[in-house]
């Protein structure tokens, strides 16, 4: 990756949900390794955790004031939003921000369809405007990155993966509301030329994930030496990418990638949800090994609806035109993100 290059294309960035799991890495790595200016926009609600940034902050100050700045809007917030992009001026946006979690999503999906559809409608048209008004309708002075999801192709069976190609099939509220996104980022591109690009990911893990996913989850429970949650007989299968490798394909595809394509990131770490729980179970045995099996805490529960049986990515395209591939194996991955929870239970 050839960040002078990339700070030399991009000034101003927007990345929307930056104190999410995901939209907090990106903000580190940029401020880490370029020298842009970036702009936070989160309306900060439960997912929100500031001290994702604000610790990273604490040892790297002078960054606040030079280059990082957090403003606390609701995208749907239409004159709000209008107002950011027009003080700050962006020539990049990372669109991150999004409800995420199935379960939440089953139980309430009105607030899935307003954050992420209707979010996103509104997000597309501020930025419409703002590049047809400030750059003529350059496209190469201005770039829309949406982060999206894998969960949109919805369920393979035991063989095959999901590429660029592959049918939207979404199966719960989130995915379908996922969807619902990546179609409005194709028509805006389609009909505008918004200079636009769209990436599905499959499962990211990590520090600083929110605690209800399926990994921090079976962490905090073991430690807790609480009752590990697994749905249905734990045999549903996904494809796991670390937060990092993530990142990394993300600047590289604004870097290198072609308007109005999508480009799928896959970690190729295929694991059932029961073979993650014995992993980090067998890793808190080492840690602590005077206690019982860890194992001893696994309890399956009645399954989730609709829940989909196997993700997996084809990642060829990426790695091929963008010249990414994942640096992280899953194993030292997997551990590194058990000692990172360890060392921090304090800040989730």
């Amino acid at each position: 990756m050839n960040y002078d290059k990339f700070s030399e294309r991009f000034k101003n960035i927007i990345v929307t949900g930056g104190y999410g799991f995901i939209g907090s890495c990106l903000i580190r790595n940029l401020l880490t390794k370029t020298k842009c200016r970036i702009c936070n926009i989160d309306k900060i609600n439960y997912a929100s955790n500031i001290s994702s940034i604000s610790e990273f902050l604490k040892n790297n100050q002078f960054l606040e004031k030079e280059r990082y700045f957090s403003e606390k809007i609701d995208l749907n917030e239409n004159n709000k939003v209008k107002d950011i992009f027009q003080k700050f001026k962006p020539d990049l946006v990372f669109h991150l921000a999004a409800e995420t979690h199935v379960d939440r999503s089953i139980a309430n999906p009105k607030i899935f369809i307003d954050n992420n559809i209707l979010a996103t409608f509104n997000l597309l048209e501020v930025a419409k405007d703002y590049w047809t008004k400030n750059f003529n309708k350059n496209k190469n002075d201005f770039l829309f990155i949406h982060v999206s999801t894998d969960e949109v192709f919805g369920s393979l069976g035991k063989e095959g993966f999901f590429n660029e190609d592959s049918p939207y099939k979404p199966s719960s509220p989130y995915s379908a509301s996922k969807a619902s996104s990546d179609h409005l980022v194709k028509a805006w591109n389609a009909t505008y030329n918004l200079p636009s690009i769209i990436t599905n990911c499959s499962n990211n893990y990590g520090p600083w994930q929110y605690p209800d996913k399926l990994i921090p989850v079976i962490i905090n429970k073991a430690l807790n030496q609480e009752k590990i949650p697994i749905y249905g007989n734990g045999k549903n299968i996904r494809d796991w990418l670390h937060v990092e490798d993530h990142i990394n394909a993300l600047l590289l595809t604004s870097l290198n990638g072609m308007i109005g394509k999508n480009y799928c990131i896959g970690g190729g770490n295929e694991r059932t949800n029961i073979e993650i729980a014995i992993n980090i179970c067998e890793i808190l045995d080492e840690y602590y090994p005077n206690k019982k099996p860890h194992s001893n805490l696994i309890n399956f529960t009645s399954d989730r609806l609709g829940h989909d049986y196997r993700y997996s990515i084809d990642s060829n395209l990426l790695n091929k035109n963008i010249g990414w591939c994942p640096k992280f194996k899953f194993e030292e991955g997997l551990r590194s993100t058990v000692d990172w929870y360890i060392k921090n239970k304090d800040l989730r």
